[in-house]
């Protein structure tokens, strides 16, 4: 394996902001600095770097898309017949499930904010496309297929840039017949929107301190499906959710069932990482929740066309990290700005990103550089984004100390609280621990027998991931690492192996062979990139990196 100092300097790239991550926090970005240059008459270069093989590639959300953001940067997005959002919600149900039967909670029950009305039903992977091509037609320099993989500092400890990953390495580090170095892109500042616990994100909040005077982040895991259904049973905008069976009402989570147009429908689940039981599977908890009689009947004689997976920030209001560093800013889920009970991010992603390419044409106007976007930091609690989380800011913590239902009936009365009187009866509730330390040793858990798929309802996971388009070249090296392999047996012995179950790819298998001890597996080829693995392992001894650029589910339409 070479060593940094025996491998050919990097060549660099200057731009006045570099942006990581195409998703709708990162092109928000990038389209409002354009914006602002065409106002202000001032040329200001600006770079997207995406992981993915192209945009939207990696973007997997329900997705019921609140409007208000897309409003706000661009107010005619409607009058474009390429605008990919075209189902608005016709209908909005709420359904608590037992095993064999089902309860719809009326609408009018429900806080205002939880309505859809006026929202939409679509692929924000398609949105993230359609994003992109505008800001690639006001002259933003969007670079799919490159990985940021490195974090660059000055001498003074600010971030001046970030380095693409080397390409063509083979899986023991040694270069490659095709070996090429990555780039190093150079800005005034640095954007990171790279999605949720994204690694860049990751270091700098540990670098900087960011999270010192935050409540722990608190995570989700959602699994998706997008399904060719019989037209006779489609409902174009037709909404539902629902929470019960088949978690039960001790472990947090609930489904989604979208009605797109073309006969499509999607559905998924969420369940809180923040679960005891090291024998769940969440893959299998939504196999399952597809089988219930109120469900099962969409699905039949219908075609499975796509899957994926993702964790979701749920931290909320609590949570939220400092969002400025030296150099540059957090934006988007990366931030952690995801509305939990409104299963919602993308429009706070889209403002977050308004609002930091503001303050950086501010602060490029003035002359500045790799300080502070003071502004941004200060003024996103009082904004949308603010007012948004702070309504809901007790959800979350109530269904983790409470259960589901009572959980959710006490953050549906907080809910109506905030909005008709403006305040709490709980003030702020704390998270308390972080999602890792919630599981339970094996010898206080009990089993679970989950079906075998039947192949027409339910699925495997391998099946599944091949509908990912998941894909990393097989020699290069591993992107998924542990800190001390020695650490990892404790994950069996002490805690069943929970990374065989919480992963929703089949990345991670304990091999036993005769007359062996079992043997860890880490088959990173199937990774789709959720990052569950680095969130809930009970050690904290996995950790997700990125691969080489391009790698990872190839999303349509998701």
């Amino acid at each position: 394996m070479l060593e940094a100092q025996d491998l050919p300097e990097r060549e660099a790239m200057e731009f006045d902001v570099v942006i990581v991550g195409a998703g709708p926090a990162g092109l928000a970005a990038a389209i409002r600095l354009k914006q602002l240059a065409a106002e202000t008459g001032a040329d200001i270069s600006v770079v997207v770097l995406e992981k993915g093989s192209e945009v939207g590639a990696h973007i997997l959300s329900g997705a019921v898309i609140d409007p208000s953001g897309l409003d706000k940067l661009v107010p005619d997005w409607r009058d474009d017949p390429d605008a990919p959002l075209k189902t608005p919600v016709t209908d909005d149900q709420f359904l608590v499930l037992g095993p064999a039967a089902s309860v719809r909670l009326p609408n009018f029950a429900m806080p205002k904010l939880m309505s859809n009305h006026g929202n939409y039903v679509g692929s924000l992977g398609n949105v993230c496309r359609w994003l992109a091509a505008r800001a690639e037609a006001l002259g933003v320099e969007v670079y799919p297929g490159f990985a940021a993989a490195e974090v660059l500092y000055d001498d003074e400890g600010r971030v001046k840039g970030v380095a693409t990953g080397d390409m063509g390495v083979h899986r023991d580090g040694t270069p490659g017949p095709n070996f090429q170095r990555g780039m190093e892109l150079h800005g005034k500042y640095v954007l990171i929107g790279e999605g949720v616990r994204g690694s860049l994100a990751k270091q700098l909040i540990a670098r900087f301190g960011l999270d010192r005077n935050a409540e722990p982040q608190k995570y989700g895991i959602g699994l998706k499906e997008l399904w060719q259904i019989d037209p006779a049973k489609h409902k174009p905008g037709l909404v539902q959710h629902s929470f019960g069976w088949p978690l039960g009402f001790s472990t947090g989570g609930g489904s989604f069932l979208y009605h797109l147009e073309d006969n499509q429908v999607v559905v998924g689940y969420v369940v809180h990482l923040n679960y005891t039981n090291p024998y769940l599977s969440p893959f299998e908890e939504f196999q399952r929740f597809k089988t219930h009689p109120a469900i099962r009947d969409v699905f039949e004689g219908g075609k499975r066309i796509s899957y994926g997976a993702r964790a979701i920030t749920e931290g909320g209001w609590q949570s939220v990290p400092k969002l400025v560093f030296p150099g540059g800013a957090l934006l988007g889920c990366a931030a952690g700005f995801v509305n939990v009970p409104r299963i919602k991010g993308s429009h706070n992603a889209v403002l977050s990103g308004i609002q930091a390419a503001q303050s950086v044409a501010a602060a490029l106007a003035a002359g500045r550089a790799q300080d502070e976007l003071t502004d941004y930091e200060a003024g996103w609690r009082s904004s949308e984004i603010g007012r948004d989380l702070y309504k809901v800011r007790n959800v979350k913590p109530l269904w983790s100390k409470l259960g589901t239902l009572a959980g959710i009936s006490l953050g549906g009365i907080d809910m109506w609280t905030n909005e008709l009187f403006g305040f709490s009866l709980f003030g702020t509730l704390k998270h308390g621990k972080p999602d890792h330390a919630a599981t339970f040793t094996k010898r206080h858990a009990k089993p679970i027998a989950y079906p075998r798929p039947d192949g027409k309802i339910s699925f495997d996971r391998l099946s599944s991931v091949f509908l990912s388009n998941t894909n990393h070249e097989e020699d290069q090296p591993v992107h998924l690492r542990l800190k001390d392999p020695s650490v990892q047996r404790q994950e069996l012995d002490i805690f069943a192996g929970p990374s065989t179950r919480y992963c929703p790819a089949g990345v991670y298998e304990w091999i036993e062979e005769a007359g062996q001890r079992p043997r860890f597996v880490i088959n990173a080829q199937n990774c789709v990139h959720c990052k569950t693995c680095d969130i809930k392992d009970p050690n904290q001894n996995i950790v997700w990196t990125v691969p080489e650029g391009g790698g990872g589910p190839n999303y349509p339409n998701m």
